[in-house]
């Protein structure tokens, strides 16, 4: 019995004193610290001097300044896409209607007169019936996966970067967002990013 207590205790005192240091020597910080000596993403990646730090900052500036370039980049994208969509010629097949048979015979198409600068014209207006999906295409789904998943990994490093709760690298971080936004924030929309 006193050889399970024995057990009992060492377990706590290896518990209590694993927790303070670590396995590896390292403990988790929960809160904001300017520690020059902060990892970034290895332990062969830490700087050891003012120099090498203010070149970590500097390069996680621009790394979060190519973020926002990248969602820039993917809204052209998408905008390029739906455009050579549009443009393509589509084949009506036999037996099927046209599309002015299909919207004269539409219940929902409502016949309106539209008028520009003193002409009038017939039209019919027409509800899009629910959501349709564009079709997979060989030439775009590639590579909005690839765009998707650079971004993401990007967005992934940052987070870790900030997750090393070093004020610098969080600063740095916001700065380069800042930047990027204001190159390229016109042309990206924020779908939830």
């Amino acid at each position: 019995m006193s050889h399970s207590h024995d057990m009992d205790m060492d377990m706590g005192m290896d518990m209590g004193s694993g927790t303070s240091s670590g396995a590896s020597g390292h403990s988790m910080m929960a809160v904001f610290h300017n520690s020059m000596a902060t990892s970034l993403f290895s332990e062969a990646w830490t700087p050891t001097t003012a120099g090498t730090y203010a070149a970590t900052c500097i390069f996680l500036i621009v790394f979060s300044a190519i973020l926002r370039g990248l969602l820039a980049l993917r809204n052209w994208q998408e905008y390029r896409w739906i455009d050579a969509e549009m443009k393509r010629r589509y084949v009506v097949v036999a037996g099927r209607g046209t599309l002015a048979e299909r919207v004269s015979n539409d219940s929902l198409a409502k016949p309106m007169v539209l008028s520009s600068s003193g002409v009038e014209e017939n039209v019919m207006v027409v509800q899009k019936h629910g959501a349709e999906g564009r079709p997979f295409r060989l030439s775009v789904d590639p590579i909005r996966a690839v765009l998707d998943t650079v971004i993401a990994g990007v967005g992934y490093l940052l987070m870790l970067a900030v997750m090393t709760m070093n004020v610098g690298y969080f600063i740095s971080v916001l700065g380069g967002v800042f930047i990027g936004s204001l190159l390229c924030g016109r042309y990206a929309t924020y779908d939830g990013h």
